[in-house]
């Protein structure tokens, strides 16, 4: 009787190393994916804003490029006699 309780404990001690050993090769696993997913999601936020940044940047060289010539244009109809003078 009291062999069949030991083989029971070691049974159970056995069964729970197993278990303990499937569970922390199971964590590993979800660890490793949501790593996976996490470097997938930080490079494609990256790149959206990388992507927005060069937009706007583009946006604004435009928009200053446009003013410029406008005001280059009105200070030409305004003081037309600057041209003559420096010919």
């Amino acid at each position: 009787m009291r062999e069949q309780k030991m083989l029971t404990a070691f049974n159970r001690r056995a069964l729970l190393v197993m278990f303990s050993s499937c569970l922390v090769c199971a964590c590993a696993e979800i660890k490793q994916t949501g790593r996976i997913i996490g470097h997938t999601t930080r490079d494609v936020a990256k790149g959206i804003g990388h992507g927005t940044r060069d937009v706007a940047r583009e946006i604004g060289h435009g928009t200053r490029n446009a003013v410029h010539g406008i005001g280059q244009g009105i200070h030409d109809a305004v003081n037309p006699s600057d041209e003559d003078e420096s010919n």
